[in-house]
């Protein structure tokens, strides 16, 4: 069905089976009530603005934003069964206008066999409703008709009508943390059979899952699947190590064509003496590629590639010299274009090599693969709308070039829980050479402003 209408039903109980024959894990650890609920604390505490509403006795139209797996449904659910109200359910997804009227011709009879019990409308991935559907909810939620309830994982300023909005309250969801995530681990331990994990693996399990508890259940779920076959998940005191947990979850290696096929050896061979700085080898391998057949235009993306890597910032023009050639040899096409091919090749050659740039990525996407989500800190957040102003977005943010030489000195650009990284290091080669030292003159004022902040009392 694409909408459920009924009065709303009793989560399932913590730590016992569902009703449904094979309810996934994520559905059997359902919280019954707020305080089985993990996460989202700076709401649900005692006297925050969530916890408070639902001790109020009076339902609110109000709509949950976050990530996927925070809660949103399931905070919904619990408050229609915190204030006995009829529970229907829309997938913006899947529905239109006509589940929207079949949920209102519903709620409207049940209003008339009794006047007195609410109806709470739930609407998931609200944003995905156009203005039209988003507005056919408007004279219902005035009348007392319907309490609506969205959520949508898009920012609600931009994704749902100013209308709609002015009449809902808005709870911002948060990622589920690390000790959440592991405290979900033990919930789960307690119904189904887990293994032991090495500290390192269950790190990088809470890190896989990225915050979203479904996503984290129903991984637990198919470690406890593949763990339950195996002879050693239940062997006290064998303990799963990170090499297995990959397994599990599938992860599979980048892997790359050795098989000496000429067409890979020979690009190879031409990218290497780029690197290499010599211009005439690289010619040779360019000359053997463009007279064995090969696409010039697969080369010359192959050029940009090389300028990017093994050029860098110790020669900015050659990556401009790459988009040129490419650019001549779409206008001209074969064999008039080729020309700028072999240009750009001994530029690439002869240029200054830095791989800065290059190492600077892996390393900065290396971290981040492995590392939760972490929120953007609310001073370097863009408010264009009241509401994220009242939530504090661009809040004590300091705008470069209103400063001395348009730098901010002591500016914390990264997320507020993680230390100031360092990715990218120049080489001492072309123009890196300035670029280190501007660098290192910037650093120099950062620590400079740490310190003098470090002393204020």
């Amino acid at each position: 069905m694409l909408f459920e209408a009924s009065s709303a039903q009793s989560p399932v109980a913590l730590g016992q089976p569902s009703d449904v024959n094979g309810a996934p894990l994520a559905e059997r650890l359902r919280p019954k009530s707020l305080a089985d609920v993990v996460g989202q604390q700076h709401l649900l505490s005692p006297g925050m603005a969530l916890r408070v509403a639902f001790e109020s006795g009076t339902p609110h139209s109000c709509i949950f934003w976050g990530p996927p797996g925070v809660g949103k449904t399931t905070l919904a659910r619990l408050m229609a069964h915190a204030f006995d109200a009829h529970f229907f359910m829309i997938s913006a997804v899947l529905g239109g206008v006509k589940e929207i009227r079949e949920t209102v011709q519903a709620a409207q009879a049940l209003k008339r066999e009794d006047p007195n019990k609410r109806s709470l409308i739930f609407v998931d991935e609200v944003h995905r409703f156009n203005k039209s559907q988003q507005d056919a909810f408007l004279p219902h939620v005035e009348s007392g008709l319907l309490t609506f309830i969205g959520a949508t994982t898009e920012n609600p300023s931009f994704e749902v009508n100013s209308a709609l909005l002015s009449r809902a309250q808005v709870y911002v969801l948060q990622s589920l943390n690390s000790d959440e995530l592991t405290l979900l681990w033990h919930r789960a331990k307690a119904i189904v059979t887990l293994p032991e994990l090495t500290r390192e693996a269950m790190e990088r399990l809470v890190h896989y899952a990225d915050g979203d508890a479904r996503r984290f259940l129903n991984t637990v779920e198919m470690i406890h699947v593949v763990a339950s076959k195996q002879a050693t998940a239940t062997t006290p005191g064998w303990v799963h190590d990170l090499e297995w947990l990959e397994r599990v979850l599938g992860e599979q290696m980048r892997r790359h064509d050795k098989g000496g096929e000429m067409f890979y050896d020979t690009i190879s061979a031409l990218h290497k003496s780029v690197r290499g700085s010599d211009p005439d080898a690289a010619l040779y391998w360019l000359m053997r590629m463009l007279g064995a057949g090969v696409e010039p235009l697969y080369v010359a993306r192959r050029l940009i590639r090389m300028a990017s890597e093994d050029v860098g910032l110790a020669d900015p023009r050659a990556l401009t010299m790459a988009l040129d050639a490419t650019k001549t040899l779409e206008r001209l096409g074969s064999p008039e274009g080729e020309l700028t091919l072999a240009q750009c090749v001994i530029y690439l050659a002869l240029a200054p090599k830095s791989n800065a740039v290059y190492k600077a990525f892996k390393s900065a996407k290396a971290w981040v693969e492995k590392d939760r989500t972490r929120e953007v800190p609310l001073h370097l957040r863009n408010a264009p709308t009241q509401l994220m102003k009242n939530l504090d977005y661009g809040r004590d943010y300091r705008y470069a070039h209103d400063e001395p030489d348009a730098f901010v000195a002591g500016e914390h650009y990264f997320p507020m829980d993680l230390k100031p990284m360092v990715f990218y290091e120049p080489v001492e080669r072309g123009l890196e050479i300035k670029i280190g030292e501007k660098l290192k003159s910037l650093r120099a004022l950062n620590e400079q402003a740490q310190q003098q902040k470090s002393r204020k009392p």
